[in-house]
């Protein structure tokens, strides 16, 4: 999932700049991959940790400003012409209602957050615990002023490009080369790009730690040096980031699919995990890991099914198959049962 995840931040840059400055979408993707890969290669945890603060608050302002100018420009065309046309982009023809699915679905995305390892490493890596608190209010402001940005930057865009665009991903870049000056244009798709970076280096740097603490270190190199373990996760990164541009290479690729599919992965198969470790004592880690088995298991099928219930986002469906899951299995692991328990944490140690 890490790997799916990487790709949609190479894809998104490919697109970015091929749009920009016509550059073919290959060589695009691949310079995009490069500077990202040199500074997480070089400056590891530190330099990410940095650079994505500084490019969250780049990417803020562009989201918060280009709605701000487009709604403006539309008062300006005038509200007999404006607001008809925009409602027209925000309620459907037809009877206007949504399917229940789709709702469900939409919403459902908040689930993934629980999940995000690049998210959650933030958290962890916090210099006191007394920060916390503050770390929450600024994570869940800028969460939501963005995501409040970023939809509203669609509405506009469904008024200005309401005969519609041949790749819709692109929108808003096309809405900041319509509305501003190219000085600032060229500040807000510096955004755009801080969004990808900043996603593309997170990844690479949880998949970089997995490897070298959780798998070298723990089970094949236990007194692996820190030296050797630096150059472990170096080389893993570098390896994450060659498989994620062999699956950015079709210019055809969509960012949102690619997204969806791995916030899915990671949200089913960890946010049962992280929400029940902090709220319910009775979890084991028989539960634990049979949770998140079954939760990225359940996301895969559900993906390649399709018609009736299984259009629902499988977010959904897995977030409720891990979470039944933990429960099922950490009671039957503890008690009377324990000899049962025993032998399920040796058959999942063979997985």
């Amino acid at each position: 999932m890490d790997t799916i995840y990487t790709s949609s931040g190479l894809v998104a840059g490919g697109k970015l700049f091929n749009s920009l400055f016509s550059i073919p979408y290959h060589t695009a993707m691949i310079l995009g991959a490069a500077s990202v890969l040199v500074y997480t290669f070089m400056g590891g945890f530190l330099a990410v940790s940095w650079t994505d603060a500084f490019q969250a608050s780049l990417m803020l302002l562009a989201l918060l400003i280009v709605p701000f100018l487009a709604f403006l420009d539309m008062t300006s065309i005038g509200s007999q012409v404006a607001w008809p046309k925009l409602l027209a982009t925000i309620i459907p023809e037809g009877d206007g209602f949504v399917s229940l699915g789709s709702v469900i679905s939409l919403c459902a995305w908040g689930l993934g957050y629980f999940g995000q390892p690049h998210i959650l490493a933030r958290f962890m890596a916090i210099d006191s615990p007394e920060n916390i608190p503050k770390a929450r209010a600024i994570g869940t402001s800028w969460a939501g002023l963005a995501m409040a940005g970023a939809i509203l930057a669609g509405i506009a865009g469904g008024f200005y490009f309401c005969t519609g665009l041949q790749d819709a991903e692109k929108v808003f870049i096309f809405l900041v080369q319509k509305l501003m000056h190219p000085a600032l244009a060229g500040i807000c798709l510096a955004g755009i790009l801080a969004a990808i970076m900043s996603t593309a280096d997170s990844q690479l740097l949880v998949s970089a730690s997995a490897l070298a603490e959780d798998f070298y270190r723990a089970r094949l190199r236990p007194g692996a040096s820190q030296r050797e373990l630096v150059w472990t996760g170096r080389l893993t990164v570098l390896l994450v980031c060659i498989v994620a541009i062999y699956f950015a290479r079709d210019p055809e690729s969509k960012v949102l699919e690619m997204v969806s599919y791995a916030w899915a992965g990671f949200g089913a198969s960890f946010g049962p995990t992280i929400i029940l470790s902090l709220s319910w004592k009775k979890m084991t880690r028989s539960g634990a890991v049979a949770g998140i088995i079954a939760g990225g298991l359940c996301v895969v099928i559900w993906k390649n099914l399709h018609g009736g219930v299984f259009e629902v986002y499988e977010i959904v469906p897995g977030f409720l198959v891990s979470t039944i899951t933990i429960i099922l299995v950490s009671r039957l692991s503890k008690g009377p049962g324990q000899k049962e328990a025993n032998l399920f944490e040796k058959s999942l140690s063979l997985l």
